[in-house]
C-alpha cells in the first residue's frame, strides 16, 4: 500500500491570512458547538427570519422542478427574472432600469463582492458609515481597497451626517457603501437625509455609491428612500437588493443589482469566471416572489414590529443597556459600554467582544460583538426569534449580569 505523504508546510496566501472570518457566522458556529455539548443556547446572532418561505413561493419552485428547469442559467439571470426585478424597482422605488443594468447573483453578498472587484484598485478608499454590515470591510480589502470608517453614535441614531461625509472624503475616495434599513442598527435614512449626502457628493463627481437595500420591506415607519432616486445620483449609484430577508429565503441565495451599465456589464463578466448564473429553481421562485404584491409578506413585518417592541421593553429594564429605536430590519444594537472595566463572575469585560462571549458562556445567549460592525461599544441582538425565545434570552442576560 502506498504511503500517504502529509503536507506540513502549506503556505496560504497573504490575502486569506489577512481576511477576518465573518463574526456572525463564527458566533453561530460557536453556538452550534455548545449545543452539541448539550448546552441550551438561544441563538440571537444570525440575521435570519424564523419564518418559513411563503407557500406561494415554494409552489413556484416545485413547478419549476416539474417543468424541468435544470440547465445552466444565463450568467446575469433569466430574462423573466430580470423583467420582474425591473418591475419591482419601478413599483417600489420609482427607479427605471433596463435589462443590461440588472445582474442576478448568488445572494446579495456576491453582488457586493462583484462590485468591489470590478470597481476598486489597490489604495482606493471606500467610506463606510459605522456601524456597517460585517462583510463590507473585508470585501473592500479583498479588492485591495481601504475601508474608511465614519463613526456615528446612538445620539445621531447611528446615521452619518453630511458634515461627517464631507470630512471623510479624500482624493483617494472611490466609493461610499451604506445600508438602509441598516444592519446592525435598524436605522433608516430619510429622503431628506440622503439628499443632504447627495449634495456633498455633487462636489465629488467621481465617487460611486453602493446602496444596500436588502431590508427595504422590513420597515416600521414607511417611506423607504433610494439614493438612485435622485436624478443627479442615478448614474453613479449601485442599488443592491435580494430576497433573503423580507421573503424568508436566506438559503435560496438570490441577490441582484441595478447599476450603471458599465458596472453591471463588468459584474456580469467577473461572475462568468467565478460562479456563472445563480440556481435555476431559486430564480424561478424569485420571479413569483417579486411579482406578488408586497402585502403578501406584511404578516412577517407586523410580527417583527411586535417583537421589536417586546425586546426594547425588556432591555430597558436592564441597567447599562442603552438602545435607539430601530426603524427597520430585525436587530437592536444596544450600547453596553457601561460594563467595560467591570468584573462579572470573575470575568473582566474590556470590550464588546468580551461582553458577547460572556453572554454566550454564562447566559447561553448568542449575540454578536459590535466590533465586527465598526462600533466597539455595542452588541447586535437579532429579534428574528419567537417571543418566548426573546423573553427567555433577556431573562438570562439580566440574571447573568445582575
Amino acid at each position: 500500500m502506498a504511503s500517504i505523504t502529509k503536507t506540513t508546510n502549506v503556505q496560504l496566501s497573504d490575502r486569506i491570512n489577512k481576511l477576518e472570518a465573518s463574526a456572525t457566522l463564527a458566533m453561530a458556529a460557536k453556538a452550534r458547538e455548545l449545543r452539541a455539548e448539550g448546552k441550551d443556547i438561544i441563538g440571537l446572532s444570525l440575521g435570519e427570519p424564523d419564518f418559513n418561505t411563503p407557500d406561494f413561493i415554494k409552489d413556484a419552485a416545485i413547478q419549476a422542478v416539474n417543468d424541468n428547469y435544470n440547465s445552466y442559467t444565463p450568467v446575469d439571470g433569466y430574462a423573466e427574472l430580470k423583467d420582474a426585478i425591473i418591475t419591482k424597482f419601478k413599483r417600489d422605488n420609482n427607479l427605471t432600469y433596463s435589462p443590461s443594468q440588472i445582474v442576478v447573483s448568488t445572494g446579495a453578498k456576491q453582488s457586493l463582492y462583484n462590485i468591489a472587484q470590478v470597481y476598486l484598485n489597490p489604495g482606493d478608499e471606500v467610506i463606510l458609515p459605522c456601524p456597517y454590515w460585517v462583510s463590507y470591510s473585508d470585501i473592500v480589502k479583498l479588492a485591495g481597497g481601504v475601508p474608511v470608517e465614519v463613526k456615528t453614535s446612538i445620539d445621531t441614531d447611528f446615521k452619518m451626517t453630511a458634515e461627517d461625509l464631507e470630512k471623510a472624503i479624500t482624493p483617494n475616495t472611490k466609493m461610499l457603501w451604506y445600508s438602509s434599513p441598516c444592519n446592525p442598527s435598524g436605522s433608516i435614512y430619510s429622503k431628506e437625509e440622503l439628499r443632504a449626502l447627495a449634495d456633498v457628493l455633487q462636489k465629488h463627481p467621481d465617487i460611486v455609491v453602493v446602496s444596500d437595500e436588502i431590508y427595504e420591506h422590513i420597515n416600521y415607519v414607511g417611506g423607504h428612500a433610494s439614493m438612485a432616486q435622485f436624478e443627479d445620483m442615478y448614474n453613479r449609484t449601485v442599488t443592491v437588493n435580494g430576497v433573503a430577508k423580507a421573503f424568508a429565503m436566506t438559503g435560496w441565495r438570490i441577490g441582484y443589482i441595478g447599476a450603471p451599465e458599465a458596472i453591471a456589464r463588468a459584474c456580469n463578466k467577473i461572475q462568468g469566471q467565478v460562479t456563472s448564473g445563480a440556481n435555476c429553481i431559486a430564480q424561478r421562485a424569485v420571479i413569483t416572489a417579486l411579482e406578488a404584491p408586497v402585502e403578501k409578506i406584511q404578516y412577517m413585518v407586523d410580527e417583527f414590529k411586535n417583537r421589536r417592541k417586546l425586546i426594547l421593553d425588556l432591555l430597558s429594564e436592564i441597567p447599562g443597556f442603552e438602545c435607539n429605536e430601530p426603524e427597520g430590519a430585525f436587530y437592536v444594537f444596544p450600547d453596553i459600554s457601561h460594563y467595560f472595566g467591570k468584573t462579572i463572575k470573575g470575568q473582566t469585560i474590556h470590550n464588546a467582544t468580551d461582553f458577547s462571549m460572556f453572554l454566550l458562556e454564562n447566559a447561553h445567549v448568542a449575540t454578536v460583538t459590535g466590533l465586527a460592525f465598526g462600533n466597539g461599544n455595542c452588541i447586535r441582538i437579532s429579534y428574528a426569534a419567537s417571543a418566548d425565545q426573546i423573553k427567555e434570552a433577556v431573562k438570562r442576560i439580566k440574571e447573568a449580569i445582575s
